[in-house]
């Protein structure tokens, strides 16, 4: 099967490449297909990065990216690239060039990005599973708004051979799933051993991000709370923050969008490509840090380093929602879609200052809307959070 063949009934698919992969007959992932967000080089194809303009000034890559290759070696057909938020810089999924793709668990509302299309295309049943990139929460968040199992891997776990950079500190490669075990079989090829059965033992609620959710999502998650914690048995609450994650986000987001301006702040003022006024604004806001503001970043991102190593001992987990709400609806004005976006950084940044791994956990539904949970684990605990994801998962 084409990609060209292939019915794409959620505009998840990039309708503007042909990159196709067969895989080999006798791997671990042999009969499975994936689809790969469109930030990864496929040999003797463009990558589009979510932005015409990028896509025509760039050439046609010569090798395909080290993940896309393990998981074809691994015998797993690659069927098509997915959309993705533009340059990844976006946590909706709705890009004015291509399309928002259909959220399949919650129709009219957003897939959540930049890894719209992987998610898309792994919970509409479309593919076994599939890639994305998470810098500031665009494997989690999706995972969340669309009820799937993802990973983002401890920070350079993964390797970036190949991937699109936005803020090389920050990105990290992960991949959705719709059960727990295609979880742990894409695990043992990509993290390159096998997922034991070792579990944390000591869970740590993260008591300040319960309290950024409304009641009523809060009471919904619970259930899965407990679970967790019946799992794991040792059970303590903890303020994270000092003074608010308001203060966390806002350290992340100037470094992030410092390095996303030195990666691609020169092709932008060469080609003066056509963006989304949303994707402009942040271009703008990074341009316009300095090197003070990075000073200042960095020596706030020292600070989290220290409070989260003071909880996240080697046997710990932190408990925490992952989007604090269900997918938001399609459409919105920018002024609520950032204030969404600003409100998501509060709970995603902490993984990605740790460098950490995080594991969205699919348990839970509000009026039929998922919402997920998380556990973050200290670096290196990739595995271990996959372990207590199949545990946890129900049947």
């Amino acid at each position: 099967m084409s990609p060209l063949e292939f019915e794409d009934t959620l505009n998840a698919f990039c309708k503007d490449t042909d990159a196709y992969l067969k895989g080999g007959p006798d791997g671990p992932l042999s009969g499975l297909t994936f689809a790969a967000k469109d930030i990864f080089d496929v040999a003797g194809h463009v990558t589009g990065g979510g932005n015409p303009d990028w896509k025509r000034t760039h050439q046609p890559a010569t090798k395909t990216a080290w993940v896309v290759q393990a998981l074809v070696d691994a015998g797993a057909t690659m069927v098509g690239k997915t959309h993705t938020d533009e340059l990844t810089r976006g946590i909706a999924g709705e890009n004015v060039h291509y399309g928002t793709p259909i959220n399949p668990r919650a129709p009219g509302r957003v897939p959540g990005g930049s890894s719209s299309g992987s998610a898309s295309a792994t919970a509409g049943g479309l593919v076994d599973f599939a890639l994305g990139s998470d810098t500031g929460g665009s494997v989690r968040v999706p995972a969340s708004f669309c009820g799937l199992y993802g990973l983002r891997p401890t920070h350079g776990r993964i390797p970036l051979d190949g991937t699109m950079y936005q803020a090389p500190s920050y990105d990290t490669i992960g991949w959705f799933t719709r059960d727990a075990e295609l979880l742990a079989r894409v695990g043992e090829v990509l993290l390159r051993g096998k997922i034991g059965d070792t579990l944390p033992s000591r869970l740590v609620i993260a008591e300040d991000a319960f309290e950024m959710v409304e009641p009523e999502i809060a009471k919904a998650l619970q259930p899965a709370v407990d679970a967790v914690a019946s799992l794991i048995g040792n059970v303590t609450k903890e303020r994270l923050s000092p003074n608010g994650l308001a203060e966390w986000s806002a350290q992340q987001q100037v470094l992030q969008g410092r390095e996303a301006w030195y990666i691609a702040g020169d092709w932008i003022e060469q080609t003066n490509p056509r963006f989304s006024f949303e994707v402009a604004l942040r271009y703008m806001f990074a341009k316009g840090l300095t090197d003070e503001d990075e000073k200042k970043a960095l020596a706030a991102k020292q600070k989290v380093i220290a409070r989260v190593n003071e909880v996240l001992t080697p046997d710990t987990v932190i408990c925490l929602p992952t989007s604090g709400i269900p997918a938001p609806l399609t459409g919105q004005r920018l002024s609520v879609r950032q204030a969404i976006g600003q409100n998501l950084m509060k709970l995603t940044c902490i993984a990605g200052t740790m460098g950490a791994p995080q594991i969205n956990l699919p348990l839970v539904e509000l009026d039929g809307l998922p919402i997920g949970l998380s556990l973050i684990g200290p670096r290196g605990s990739d595995e271990m959070l996959i372990a207590a994801a199949r545990r946890v998962a129900p049947g």
